[in-house]
């Protein structure tokens, strides 16, 4: 019988690509992982990894098994969420969000589910949508809330599920009122000084793939995560800026903004298997209430 543990361990390998990253995912140390590996080769009676001096990749066994492990411990979140009462809505449920979502999805649905379920507690950890998947898989999280615009599609990868949760508009955001149809302002402003995402975030991403689509490369004058702040950098004349609905809170005198054909679409991400909980699913339900809000 083969140990559920390093099944886990294998397909995070098979995900994050060395052992250091998965020591450090799941609090192992590196020569741990190392060694609950070999114990699964010898328990299969095969080659799982390939070795070239400190690189690990997985043989085309480990492959196989890593997939065999995703349908395993997805079929073990099942065999968990039917353990539970479906009456019973207790406990913690561990929810990420990025910044935006915080304020306008996470913190109304908490206060929603603290009126409806007063014994079910959520435990909120900011983080970047792109790390959501990766934290879910190494149980960090039970549910995640990530997104991806038109340009830059997220990558989920195996063992994890999504649901949709609100599509929203982009806006591009200046202090002029732009003199060209709406498909043609981004190259309108390829002289402009630009206020971009930090580098690594896909907002970042999104800004500079809908320059390039434009035919430039934009001038980069700021690069802040916080889309408050952006707008008040534009209204300070500090440049031009994308910024998606949720990230709009208040419009600072002088600041327009024009909807543009770039959408950013928001997802609610969780292991596969697990969305049966009962408890994640009140969680759900509140955040899709709230989506419905946030954008009316």
């Amino acid at each position: 019988m083969l140990d559920v543990r390093r099944l886990r361990l294998l397909r995070e390998l098979n995900h994050r690509g060395t052992i250091a990253a998965v020591a450090h995912a799941l609090s192992y140390t590196p020569s741990a992982v190392s060694q609950q590996l070999s114990a699964l080769e010898r328990e299969t009676g095969r080659a799982l990894l390939a070795r070239s001096g400190r690189r690990v990749t997985l043989t085309p066994q480990g492959l196989r098994l890593a997939e065999h492990a995703e349908a395993v411990l997805a079929e073990l979140e099942r065999a968990q969420a039917s353990l539970v009462d479906q009456r019973e809505l207790s406990g913690t449920v561990r929810l990420g969000a990025f910044t935006t979502a915080l304020t306008r999805l996470a913190i109304p649905a908490i206060a929603g589910l603290a009126r409806i379920y007063p014994d079910l507690s959520i435990e909120v950890t900011e983080m970047d949508p792109a790390a959501g998947p990766d934290m879910l898989r190494g149980n960090l999280l039970d549910l995640a809330l990530i997104h991806e615009y038109d340009n830059v599609p997220s990558t989920l990868g195996a063992g994890i599920e999504a649901d949709p949760l609100l599509d929203e508009v982009v806006f591009f955001a200046s202090t002029t009122r732009p003199l060209v149809e709406p498909g043609d302002i981004i190259r309108a402003h390829a002289s402009s000084r630009w206020i971009v995402g930090n580098a690594g975030t896909l907002c970042h991403t999104m800004a500079v793939r809908s320059c390039q689509a434009s035919g430039f490369e934009p001038t980069v004058a700021h690069r802040i995560d916080d889309f408050d702040a952006v707008l008040r950098l534009v209204a300070a004349g500090g440049g031009v800026a994308l910024v998606p609905q949720l990230g709009v809170n208040e419009v600072p005198d002088g600041v327009m903004l024009t909807p543009l054909a770039i959408r950013r679409q928001t997802r609610v991400a969780y292991r596969r298997g697990s969305g049966e909980q009962p408890a994640l699913a009140a969680v759900c339900d509140q955040l899709r209430w709230a989506a419905g809000r946030a954008t009316n």
